[in-house]
């Protein structure tokens, strides 16, 4: 059963990278960079450091600056006339805060000015079955920032779940409907992987976009990404990635 489904997942990844070459072909350093979520999420970040991150957002036109709650207002102030989204990370790195703690934080950072949300879900509910309360999170939180026009990812940090655990998020993920579903912190034992986004992909479909987040530092690693499904990228490595991609369109 397990050989099943890992091939299966495999097949999914193969049949995503034939569909999506064609994109990947038409991509632009432009439209790549357009889709990284440039990120400091470290606990000893300064302003000096925020400053840098969202003057690099800005000069780049990354899509996103991926910061804690902190520091949003503050990044705003220094994103004021770009088209940079400041997003927020919500619970972040456990997702061990009660449904309406996440609330508050999440409010908290669209007063101070978040374009995005990024919050973690409760994974002990998840390895307990308790996916009501899962859905009941999701859809309380999806349904707070959909009412403020802000935009909401789900973080499943996929290396603590079974696949048969990711299919069952993603498919509640299709029925509330947040913007995007998202594989990790990037602080858990592992990262994003390809087989994981082709999954989570093939489940949800075009009902929900997929962010790919954790350990992405090559354009190689990032082109795998986009080809099984990935429509925005989490990385702290974005100038390395946008270098590799340069150098393959010499080639």
């Amino acid at each position: 059963m397990l050989l099943f489904m890992v091939m299966s997942v495999k097949q999914v990844c193969w049949f995503r990278r034939k569909e999506k070459s064609m994109n990947i072909e038409k991509l632009t350093e432009a439209k790549l960079a357009n889709m990284f979520d440039h990120t400091l999420l470290k606990a000893f970040a300064t302003e000096a450091d925020f400053k840098k991150l969202c003057e690099e957002s800005r000069e780049n036109n990354f899509k996103m600056v991926a910061i804690n709650s902190y520091p949003v207002a503050m990044c705003k102030k220094f994103l004021e006339g770009s088209d940079v989204h400041v997003g927020a990370a919500i619970s972040f790195p456990l997702g061990q805060m009660t449904i309406e703690g996440k609330v508050k934080e999440t409010q908290d950072a669209i007063d101070n000015g978040a374009d995005e949300i990024d919050y973690v879900l409760n994974v002990g509910k998840v390895k307990e079955g308790d996916f009501a309360y899962i859905e009941k999170e999701m859809q309380i939180l999806t349904d707070l920032c959909k009412k403020q026009g802000i935009l909401i990812k789900v973080i499943f940090e996929n290396c603590y779940l079974t696949k048969d655990e990711m299919k069952k998020l993603a498919e509640i993920a299709k029925k509330v409907k947040p913007d995007f579903i998202k594989t990790s912190t990037g602080f858990g034992t592992g990262g994003a992987t390809v087989e994981d986004v082709a999954l989570m992909k093939s489940v949800v479909g075009e009902a929900v976009k997929v962010k790919a987040a954790g350990g992405i530092r090559d354009w190689r690693t990032c082109k795998a990404m986009i080809e099984a499904g990935a429509e925005r990228i989490g990385t702290s490595s974005s100038f390395a990635i946008l270098e590799g991609f340069r150098a393959e369109q010499l080639k």
